[in-house]
């Protein structure tokens, strides 16, 4: 594995010099930018692994995405390979429809610890949850990001994020009642503890989002890349592009008829899959 590729990879043409708080922020905006959040390999006859040389290989030499254990797996390794002091930590997802969080952690993300502050790293949460920058590990702070504001809080035991958009103008009124919309305008993304991690810890509970018939990522294929100006997404075979405004976020809709979807892939998300799949999008609380 060779960062230089890595760093090709997300479009980093510039000379590192050290690892400081502005490239951390440049490397992890870059990425999101990059990477997309996709979970495809559950739908086309493949897998997703917690090995970091097939991480490695499928989203730096196949062009791919993939979920959050395996970007943010990646980011981890790069942030070491960069001389930053990072530690694997474990998130536990909100469940929406239960109002509460997973019972056990899903969510990998990276604490990195810069000149006596510590940082919130990730990747890989994709849609208009995504934060672009990593977050101050600060209770009860405001952080605005192009998508949205972001809160962490510590309750003594863990730490909670939040985060508050804008409201969702739909352009075609034929998606407007979209169970994809989300209207929520304050969301709760997923708590976490400090407790140091590592890849293994993880190895269980990816085996179960892969296979259990009740996974979000079982009955959807779910795509998502940030832009410039926006994200974009590919929920089952509904397409949307989203562009974030001051007061509202726009966002166009359209259906993608089967034999387009290995185009928009490719147009959209510079992304050429080897194992085809058939777009899912069966009953199941995750929205833009």
């Amino acid at each position: 594995m060779d960062l230089r590729e890595y760093l090709n990879r997300i479009g980093f043409t510039g000379q590192f010099s050290k690892p400081d708080l502005d490239s951390l922020f440049t490397i992890h905006k870059l990425h999101v930018m990059s990477a997309p959040f996709e979970n495809f390999s559950v739908h086309n006859g493949e897998k997703n692994s917690m090995d970091l040389r097939v991480i490695y290989d499928k989203i730096v030499k196949s062009n791919r995405g993939g979920w959050c254990c395996e970007n943010n797996l990646l980011f981890s390794w790069a942030l070491k390979e960069m001389g930053y002091k990072s530690t694997i930590l474990g998130g536990r997802v909100f469940n929406s429809l239960e109002q509460d969080f997973l019972p056990s952690d899903s969510h990998l993300i990276n604490l990195v610890e810069i000149e006596g502050k510590q940082y919130i790293a990730d990747v890989s949460f994709g849609m208009s949850y995504q934060i672009w920058y990593p977050l101050e590990l600060i209770s009860g702070k405001d952080q605005p990001q192009p998508s949205g504001v972001f809160r962490l809080t510590n309750n003594g035991e863990k730490w909670l994020l939040q985060k508050t958009g804008r409201k969702q103008l739909i352009v075609d009124n034929g998606f407007v009642d979209s169970s994809l919309v989300d209207k929520r305008l304050t969301k709760t993304l997923y708590s976490l503890t400090l407790t140091p991690r590592d890849a293994d810890h993880f190895l269980e509970m990816s085996v179960m989002l892969q296979t259990n018939p009740d996974s979000l990522f079982v009955l959807k294929t779910i795509c998502s890349l940030q832009t410039a100006t926006g994200y974009r997404a590919l929920l089952g075979s509904t397409y949307s592009e989203v562009t974030f405004k001051e007061d509202s976020d726009s966002v166009e809709m359209k259906k993608i008829p089967d034999d387009e979807i290995e185009a928009v892939l490719k147009e959209k998300f510079n992304m050429v899959l080897v194992n085809k799949f058939t777009p899912k999008n069966q009953k199941a609380d995750y929205r833009m």
